[in-house]
C-alpha cells in the first residue's frame, strides 16, 4: 500500500508551521516515511512497514523442518532450526535469541518439546510457542505439554491453513 502525502512548510521568524494532508483509515498500518523537496513543497511517500517474522523451528526429523522452514519462507518470515530441544535451549542460554514464535516438537533426543518448554519458560523465554506433535490427539499428551508452558498445541503435518490465524493473532499484537 502506497499513499502520498503533501507537506507545505512555511518559515517564520523563530517557528516551522508543517501544514500535512493526511489520509485516515480505520486501522492505519505503522508507515515510514521517504521525502523529496522542491523548494518549500515536500512530497512524502509513506511506504507499509511490516516486522518479519521470527521462527526458531525445533524438530528431529529433517523434512519436518525443511516444511515448516517452507511455510514460514511463504509467509514472508525468517526461521532458524534446532535439532532438539537442547539446541533451543541453548540458543536461548547464549542470550542472542529472540524469537516471536518457536514451533516445538514434542518427541525429540537429547530434551524433548515439554522438558525445553519448561526450562524455555524458566528462562522468561516470552516467545509464542506452538508444540506440534502428532500426539496432539491425545488428550493427556496434550494436556502435558500445554502444561509445560505452550501457547498452543497443532497436530502434524503442519499447514499453513493451520498456523496462519495464529501467526496473525501474533502479529496483530
Amino acid at each position: 500500500m502506497q499513499e502520498d502525502s503533501y507537506t507545505l512548510i512555511t518559515n517564520t521568524k523563530k517557528h516551522t508551521h508543517a501544514l500535512e494532508h493526511l489520509l485516515f483509515e480505520e486501522k492505519k498500518p505503522k508507515m515510514a516515511t521517504t521525502s523529496t523537496s522542491t523548494g518549500d513543497i515536500k512530497k512524502t511517500k509513506s511506504v507499509e512497514v511490516k516486522k518479519k517474522l521470527n521462527v526458531l523451528i525445533v524438530d528431529d526429523d529433517t523434512v519436518i523442518r525443511k516444511l515448516h522452514e517452507n511455510i514460514i519462507k511463504s509467509i514472508g518470515g525468517i526461521s532458524q532450526t534446532a535439532k532438539n530441544g537442547e539446541e533451543a535451549v541453548n540458543i536461548h542460554r547464549d542470550g542472542n535469541a529472540s524469537f516471536d514464535l518457536i514451533l516445538m516438537d514434542k518427541e525429540m533426543p537429547e530434551r524433548d518439546g515439554l522438558s525445553a518448554t519448561k526450562k524455555l519458560r524458566e528462562m522468561k523465554v516470552t516467545s509464542m510457542i506452538i508444540g506440534v506433535t502428532t500426539l496432539a490427539d491425545n488428550e493427556e499428551e496434550r494436556k502435558a505439554f500445554m502444561e509445560a508452558g505452550l501457547n498452543h498445541c497443532l497436530a502434524k503435518p503442519l499447514s499453513k491453513a493451520k498456523i496462519l490465524p495464529l501467526i496473525n493473532n501474533l502479529m496483530d499484537a
